[in-house]
């Protein structure tokens, strides 16, 4: 079946952001003047998707904001017209709709309130803060790897030894070409990773996943997603994809300070001044 919707939950507190975060939801946080989550939004249109539906978490109605037309703002910019088409061409004439999670359960908690977005068809799924960039969408990347063997799929890609305590790591099975066969999935292993393969929030779920999260247990006061891909792994029924593309976290400060300089040195604005400016810094540095 033709994979026709995606679903982003953004329900974390951003806590790592604070004290920012304690008014700006983190995935409206900017990489120069455009948010993190409409990278993502257009990573899932230019894949091919128009049907989007954004989980928000408490305190996060800025994100429902940004996506929601605004006609006084409209009016204001009549007389300027090149801001008045940024302002709506965000969408882009995708239907993107929200849900509302109103107790931080977990992932998989916020998963279930897609279901009936879902409808019993297959739907992709993006991380909030996860920003890719590739020349072919990674959403598009996991589409295609669908239509060839349908099942749920994980996108992922080879992280430095040294970082695979952060990441849900696959332990392989098989590996064709990208796709992994996977025998098993570690959360954050602390040593002896099975792989360096690492889940980076890219998914592609069937319509079984919900019938998974139904029967997980609680875990520390949350229903984490993972667990329930890890359940339907040892059915046989998920592998993963290693996509092509960069990708960065921008659910750390870290992450999001190189996506805002990689983008400053690829802006057709900015870049001269930009690239400028860090030689000069740099010069006096040294």
């Amino acid at each position: 079946m033709k994979i026709r919707k995606a679903i982003i939950p953004c329900g974390g507190r951003g806590t790592r952001f604070l004290p920012i975060t304690k008014a700006v939801a983190k995935e409206i946080l900017p990489i120069i003047d455009t948010p993190v989550l409409a990278y993502i939004v257009d990573e899932i249109i230019d894949s091919g998707i128009n049907e989007i539906m954004i989980v928000l978490g408490p305190g996060k109605e800025d994100i429902r904001s940004y996506f929601t037309e605004n006609a006084e703002l409209e009016a204001a910019l009549k007389d300027k017209p090149e801001l008045l088409e940024l302002v709506r061409k965000i969408n882009r004439g995708a239907d993107i709709r929200f849900a509302v999670q109103e107790v931080p359960r977990g992932s998989a908690d916020a998963v279930m309130l897609t279901r009936e977005f879902a409808a019993g068809e297959p739907f992709c799924m993006s991380n909030g803060d996860d920003l890719m960039v590739s020349d072919i969408p990674v959403t598009k990347q996991l589409m295609a790897a669908y239509e060839q063997s349908e099942g749920v799929i994980m996108g992922v890609q080879q992280v430095e030894v040294g970082e695979t305590s952060k990441y849900g790591i696959i332990k392989p099975k098989e590996i064709i070409g990208r796709r992994v066969i996977c025998d098993g999935i570690i959360e954050k292993p602390k040593s002896n990773p099975p792989s360096r393969y690492a889940a980076l929030g890219r998914y592609v779920f069937t319509p079984e996943i919900f019938d998974y999260i139904e029967r997980m247990e609680e875990k520390d006061g949350e229903y984490n997603v993972t667990n329930a891909i890890a359940d339907m792994m040892n059915d046989g029924k998920v592998y993963a994809y290693e996509f092509e593309g960069k990708r960065y976290d921008m659910g750390n400060k870290f992450g999001a300070l190189t996506a805002t300089v990689d983008f400053a040195l690829k802006n057709a604005e900015l870049k001269d001044k930009f690239k400028a400016y860090l030689k000069d810094m740099l010069r006096n540095e040294s």
